[in-house]
């Protein structure tokens, strides 16, 4: 990268009435570097543009030549590094609205997470688990933000989720469902351990992995999510608030796979209303987005009852971070679940709707860091 900086810092040319010394270059070359210095201002700008390019090509090469490159999980939705021109180097909200305090725009010497030792930690891997209805495709901007600080991240693409091509019609079990997420930490190494981040229905699935494989899990996090307690199912958790929560009802769509006289097979959200039920925070990109990729989410898993034993579920340690505003899950039901299952910590993130990813993504990995960090 040296070489490569001093090619891109060459000296002036001389000016016209300094002298030459006794092994000054030929006349034509003289005469080919005084054209270049009468070059546009637009020439000039090509050439700043060109050296800042070359400059942050050197940077990624010396970053993959130092760490590697990025991972990429089959299980996951199809992720690709940051570009690292000037116009994207950052990953940042795509949202026009003015920026709050609680949601502030990090500055390139803050996204290195300064100050921590990923070594020190029990684990630097982050699995994130989607809700009912989304795919990995959601954390995009998590999964930037967490790989820019040199975290491993995966993103699972839940069974029917994302870019998984099966239909949501024909899941029968919440084990089913799930299958994408348990098949990826039963193929970890022996030692290894994640931090499981659920969102929404995302919630009661890493709930089922915990009890699977308690000794991979470092750390559970329930985002806005469904924390059941064994014995409850999450239409069970939803019934709770019948009546107080018409935006839901009226957002629902059951579809009938097996036709009208047998149960729902899934459940669509009627499009005209996801930004107020949803996503009433976020930015309108983020909206469009979703409102393109959100598929139907299969019915019976929500009716499925849990199983969880203090010896296996009990023993993975539970943190939740609650979103104010949402309109899916009110606060009032997050702090309902929260209350009779304790977890070992609670955070509120100001501001946030339904989906912190997009509504207050900054604020959401500081947190996430911060639990990380959590002895």
């Amino acid at each position: 990268m040296g070489n490569l900086c001093s090619l891109l810092t060459q000296p002036p040319a001389k000016k016209k009435h300094t002298k030459r010394s006794s092994n000054a270059p030929p006349l034509s070359n003289l005469s080919s570097r005084w054209t270049r210095m009468r070059s546009s201002r637009k020439d000039k700008l090509d050439d700043a543009i060109i050296r800042e390019q070359a400059l942050a090509a050197a940077i990624l090469f010396k970053q993959h030549q130092k760490n590697g490159t990025l991972p990429f999980d089959r299980s996951s939705s199809m992720r690709y590094p940051n570009g690292w021109s000037k116009k994207n180097s950052l990953p940042r909200s795509s949202s026009s609205r003015a920026r709050s305090l609680t949601d502030p725009l990090l500055q390139p010497h803050q996204l290195v997470n300064q100050g921590i030792k990923l070594d020190d930690l029990e684990t630097s891997h982050f699995v994130l688990v989607h809700g009912g209805g989304f795919g990995a495709w959601c954390w995009y901007k998590t999964i930037a933000l967490l790989e820019e600080g040199g975290f491993k991240v995966t993103a699972i693409d839940l069974t029917g989720s994302g870019v998984h091509s099966f239909d949501t019609n024909n899941i029968r079990s919440l084990s089913q469902y799930v299958k994408p997420l348990t098949d990826y930490l039963e193929k970890l190494p022996e030692g290894e351990k994640v931090i499981l981040v659920g969102h929404d229905f995302g919630g009661p699935c890493i709930s089922y992995a915990m009890e699977l494989f308690p000794r991979k899990v470092s750390k559970a996090v329930f985002v806005a999510a469904a924390m059941l307690t064994s014995g409850q199912s999450t239409l069970d958790i939803f019934s709770q608030q019948v009546g107080s929560n018409d935006l839901m009802q009226q957002a629902q769509i059951f579809l009938y796979a097996n036709g009208n006289d047998e149960p729902p097979t899934a459940i669509e959200l009627d499009k005209s209303l996801l930004r107020d039920l949803l996503f009433n925070q976020s930015p309108s990109k983020d909206v469009a987005l979703a409102s393109v990729l959100m598929r139907p989410i299969p019915f019976a898993p929500v009716l499925e009852k849990l199983s969880l034993s203090d010896v296996n579920y009990g023993s993975v340690r539970r943190f939740y971070i609650e979103a104010p505003d949402d309109n899916a899950i009110p606060i009032a039901l997050q702090e309902n679940m929260i209350n009779t299952s304790p977890p070992e910590k609670v955070f509120r993130l100001k501001g946030a709707d339904h989906s912190p990813f997009f509504s207050k993504p900054q604020a959401m990995h500081k947190l996430l860091i911060e639990i990380s960090k959590i002895q």
